[in-house]
């Protein structure tokens, strides 16, 4: 009796570190630049904010420069020593999405006329942050991106830093310039969404 009990004290032992080294395996992957990198750029998001609405366009700018700086290098790292993880996976167009709806959600305080095209924006990130859940909750991969999301994603920024120093820095009033950007964006966002919308649906059925 008091064998068997020593043998189950020993198995609960084993099974006990066996959980506590994968545990501590698990953290330690996934705790690397890349990852770290992505969370730094989702706490960003406050400062920007805060920096945004409050009329501090150039400090907005800094770290709107500084998050797309460290967006670059978290995936060149990523690749470059080998530090790709599900969890970066998750973390990475999550920061993006989180930075887009930041910006979005703040140019529509700021210029109240371009709420048609940030509305379409708007949704068009939140659906794509849905449909993201999905698949991670399905356990299927969501696809990585692509070349029209990233001219698109680029297209918009080049919008938001035109309007912002042309607006707010140079003070010059520029309703239909800012109307055809945002156009021109809108257009290559919807582009980009319909496109990622055929690829998660042939990830579906594949």
């Amino acid at each position: 009796m008091e064998f068997c009990k020593i043998k189950n004290i020993n198995k609960g032992n084993i099974v006990g570190r066996t959980i506590k080294i994968m545990a501590q395996s698990l953290i330690n992957k996934n705790l690397n630049v890349p990852n770290l990198l992505s969370v730094f750029r989702i706490f960003m998001i406050i400062p920007f904010a805060i920096s945004f609405l409050n009329d501090s366009y150039i400090l907005s700018i800094i770290i709107l420069t500084i998050s797309g700086i460290t967006d670059i290098l978290d995936g060149l790292i990523a690749r470059k020593l080998h530090q790709i993880t599900k969890l970066g996976a998750i973390l990475d167009p999550l920061a993006d999405k989180l930075t887009l709806i930041a910006v979005i959600l703040c140019l529509s305080f700021k210029f109240p006329y371009l709420f048609p095209f940030v509305g379409v924006l708007l949704v068009k990130d939140l659906s794509m942050i849905v449909v993201g859940g999905i698949f991670i909750l399905n356990r299927i991969n969501p696809p990585s991106a692509k070349w029209y999301g990233k001219i698109s994603t680029a297209m918009f920024y080049f919008s938001v830093i035109t309007l912002v120093f042309l607006k707010k820095i140079c003070l010059v009033d520029c309703v239909e310039l800012s109307v055809i950007l945002f156009s021109v964006t809108t257009i290559f966002m919807v582009f980009s969404l319909v496109r990622y919308f055929i690829l998660c649906l042939n990830l579906v059925k594949s």
